[in-house]
């Protein structure tokens, strides 16, 4: 008997279009040793932790007819050098030319017809630097216990082992289509009314598929319900999309952020979402747009809750935010966000983990994609934005030998939204990476120029 792909997962791949494919990106840039990290030595680095990730070796197989879901087949071609790729930009290669590749790469669709993911090791950048791209559809990463092949590469220490479990994989022969067909008249035999559902999610209809989400996730349609009498502001933001995107990072320290926090109160993620706050404001006014006191900017906002140690995590809540961007005073913006942050879980605008766990599947590296999830089709009506925080581990992790010194994930973006923005903390570092439309949002720099420049702000106000 085949494994299916979940229903909701399923949903994923109906709903992905062209112009917004679904997959999670990061970037991770390297310290090399002497001699460097090559593409040979990622290839077999990879090919060493694949048992730790064996969806990674599997593809996804459709139904004739759309009879059931989708299933799971290993793929009898897999071949690792096809996913692991190799780049390099002309030396010495800048950051400018290394955000224009991952915007090209993150607007290319996965192969449906291959396992869903890609690695990218892009050589050439200053400082004898190297970086690698991962793409992960998040189909792959379907429960608490799964995780990402960007993760499985990474140690703690710079002489681990190449190969830490033995692979003994041997490709099952994918079901034909006869076998599948006759596997999914099984199904309907015994489970009538999800085959039904399944009938209903192939042919495509984001309103059926959405409302069909409810019964997945009530929780998060619950908070978007009671939120739907007083829609998202209007924004430039929100816009129809093309193909193309652009990539843009920020880069604030963590000990800034915590000096902020002692000195006004709130959270980590409070000073950070008042940053994106107030470069928002800022942004808006560089574009001519109308920003009086009343003006605000609705982000969706899963937030990975640790203890102040920075601790084991403990729940995951989304919540529905209006950020302040008509206040042109730092520290209210910072009281304002606050004040927003600790009211909504009373009111019921938050999301528990087990119905965030439900809609999305995360794992840590994969928690950037809960937003995006929860958002596809939704935001134009509901929210302008997605901003995903995920904690990460402060001490140094290395891929091969090499010291990743830093790490941007990329967000994807949904259906008439122009902007998304990931932060992951990292060794006393928070890192912003903004991923927009190349037309609606074409100064995406400057909005991550703007970030920094908002923290340096708050910073100077707390003395």
């Amino acid at each position: 008997m085949v494994e299916r792909l979940t229903a909701l997962d399923a949903s994923f791949l109906y709903l992905e279009e062209p112009g917004t494919p679904m997959h999670v990106g990061a970037v991770l840039v390297l310290e090399c040793p002497s001699g460097g990290l090559d593409h040979e030595a990622l290839i077999e680095l990879v090919r060493a932790r694949l048992p730790l990730v064996p969806r990674y070796r599997q593809k996804v197989v459709e139904v004739p007819g759309h009879l059931a879901n989708p299933a799971w087949v290993d793929d009898p071609d897999f071949d690792v050098s096809y996913h692991v790729r190799r780049s390099a930009l002309p030396r010495p290669g800048t950051q400018e030319q290394l955000l224009d590749l991952v915007a090209r790469l993150t607007a290319r669709p996965l192969d449906r017809s291959r396992p869903l993911w890609e690695m990218y090791l892009v050589e050439g950048l200053a400082g004898d630097r190297t970086a690698v791209v991962t793409k992960t559809h998040p189909a792959l990463v379907d429960g608490l216990g799964a995780i990402d092949i960007g993760q499985v590469i990474l140690d703690p220490d710079p002489d681990a082992a190449p190969a830490p479990v033995p692979d003994h994989w041997l490709p099952r022969r994918p079901p034909g289509q006869v076998a599948l067909v006759w596997e999914a008249v099984e199904d309907y035999l015994q489970r009538p009314s999800a085959v039904l559902d399944t009938a209903r999610t192939a042919v495509g209809d984001v309103r059926a598929t959405a409302a069909r989400w409810a019964g997945v996730a009530g929780g998060v349609v619950a908070a978007l319900a009671r939120t739907a009498v007083s829609p998202a502001p209007v924004s430039p933001l929100n816009a129809p999309i093309g193909r193309q995107r652009r990539v843009a990072v920020a880069r604030v320290a963590l000990e800034d952020l915590r000096v902020v926090r002692r000195a006004h109160g709130g959270t980590v993620n409070d000073v950070l979402l008042t940053s994106v706050t107030g470069a928002l404001r800022e942004w808006l006014l560089s574009r001519g747009e109308p920003v009086v006191g009343s003006t605000s900017v609705r982000a969706l906002v899963p937030v990975s809750v640790r203890g102040e140690d920075d601790a084991a995590p403990g729940e995951v809540r989304s919540f529905l935010v209006d950020l302040p961007v008509g206040e042109p005073n730092p520290r209210v913006r910072l009281a304002r966000v606050s004040f927003a942050m600790r009211g909504l879980a009373p009111s019921g605008q938050s999301v528990g983990a087990d119905t965030l766990s439900a809609l999305s599947g995360f794992a840590p590296p994969t928690l950037h994609a809960l937003g995006a999830r929860a958002a596809s089709g939704l935001s134009r009506r509901l929210f302008n934005l997605v901003v995903t925080n995920v904690p990460g581990p402060q001490v140094p992790l290395y891929a091969g030998g090499a010291r990743m010194v830093e790490v941007f994930p990329v967000v994807p973006l949904v259906r008439g939204q122009g902007l998304s923005i990931g932060l992951t903390s990292y060794d006393g570092t928070v890192y912003f990476g903004l991923n927009a439309d190349r037309d609606s949002v074409s100064d995406v720099d400057a909005l991550a120029d703007l970030i920094e420049q908002e923290v340096a702000y708050l910073v100077e106000s707390a003395g």
